[in-house]
């Protein structure tokens, strides 16, 4: 896929965020478009037109008149023009203008005059975001027709973490391209983390011996790869599997439960959804033996004591716009189990499979789950391949991201 040929105006605004739109340009210009950028004039105070100007081998335009060249810059023909307009990033005073049909500068009265799809890309402080006047002012462009590419969450300029990021270049173009080139799947994750985890941990007695499980990845590696597909942006922290790492995912590799947790805590606090699907040891050797421990004819006893429980951990930590979902293994009073640890370690819903099942549990490339949901509501589902498992758990994963 390529906008090849492809006539894109560029709206850039006054935000921090602006000097992204640097990378932007490049993505869109080698993907074949010709684009056309266009400032506000509180960008520039950002980041320099002649930047702007080097990477898209355009002039860029500020304002009506151009007094270097004596020439008008004719909003209305530059919005006839477009096959789409890209505003990335939006400020929040430029989205009040535009849906409020201010304008008061050489882009929002471009926007006025364009014919073509609109895809705005907002960035700002969380507080600006969370604003009712800004949520106002997205609905109302979004009831005008444009497209909204959601911002992500994450470390802000003032020192708050939350909503208000600017989309990543990549995942800006990923979304034109979808929408241009008619993908058949449509990506609503555009804008949001990942974490997933996935595989057992193996914990070592001595350098040759360890404690471990069955888990061969494969549940975890299916989520991953389907999040992926959604649009997130997905890092998978796994344990030792075989399992091949799914095309765009970014791969965290671990071996032990506190090498995982660690991992995990890095990840989390920025992640919008997180799937715990890895089987974690309950406990570790108490002492690591430097050395391999010889046989003798004595009988060996080996001290374990807990690991930290890394679901419990990122649920204490989970906050509003997050959405955390656990995995239960169970042999025996299965949904009575899962229910406790639901409710016990803060989790949105829990996926419950049981040895008991044929063709459920490690190692198969099938499984059988039962989702069960904060609210008490259960969910059965039939045998299904894991990949198809992953399709189902992640639909729940969009009701409730909606949900928020």
């Amino acid at each position: 896929m390529s906008l090849l040929s492809k006539h894109i105006i560029l709206g850039v605004c006054g935000s921090i965020a602006a000097y992204k739109s640097a990378l932007l340009i490049r993505l869109l210009v080698q993907a074949g478009a010709k684009v056309q950028v266009i400032m506000t004039p509180d960008s520039t105070e950002f980041i320099t037109p002649l930047t702007l100007s080097t990477l898209s081998k355009q002039p860029v335009l500020v304002d009506y008149f151009d007094k270097k060249t004596g020439s008008w810059n004719n909003h209305v023909q530059l919005g006839l023009d477009a096959d789409f307009m890209v505003i990335a990033p939006a400020s929040a005073n430029t989205l009040a203008k535009l849906a409020n049909g201010l304008c008061d500068n050489l882009l929002t009265a471009t926007y006025l005059s364009a014919k073509c799809p609109v895809y705005i890309a907002p960035a700002m402080d969380l507080d600006m975001w969370k604003h009712p006047s800004t949520q106002r002012n997205i609905d109302l462009l979004k009831s005008y027709g444009n497209s909204i590419i959601p911002p992500g969450n994450g470390e802000l300029a003032s020192g708050l973490s939350g909503e208000g990021r600017l989309a990543e270049p990549e995942e800006i173009v990923a979304y034109l391209l979808d929408k241009w080139n008619g993908a058949s799947e449509a990506k609503p994750l555009i804008g949001k983390k990942a974490l997933v985890t996935a595989g057992p941990t193996y914990e070592a007695i001595d350098p040759v011996r360890f404690i471990g499980n069955h888990s061969s990845g494969k549940m975890g590696y299916a989520i991953a790869n389907r999040l992926h597909k959604l649009g997130a942006e997905v890092t998978l922290v796994s344990g030792p599997s075989h399992e091949t790492v799914p095309n765009g995912v970014t791969i965290v590799r671990v071996t032990s439960a506190e090498e995982m947790l660690n991992a995990c805590l890095s990840s989390f606090s920025e992640s919008d959804i997180a799937v715990m699907s890895a089987a974690v040891a309950d406990y570790t050797p108490a002492e690591y033996a430097d050395q391999k421990i010889k046989k003798n004819d004595d009988a060996l006893s080996i001290s374990l004591k807990r690991t930290t429980d890394i679901l419990a951990t990122l649920g204490q930590q989970k906050k509003v716009h997050q959405t955390l979902v656990g995995f239960a293994l169970e042999t025996n009073n299965e949904l009575e189990n899962a229910q406790s640890k639901l409710q016990r370690k803060n989790l949105d819903f829990i996926v419950l499979n049981s040895m008991k099942d044929a063709g459920a549990g490690f190692s198969t490339n099938t499984n059988l789950i039962t989702i069960i949901h904060r609210n008490g509501e259960t969910q059965h589902f039939d045998l299904k391949s894991k990949d198809e498992v992953a399709k189902d758990i992640c639909q729940q994963i969009l009701l409730h991201q909606e949900s928020l």
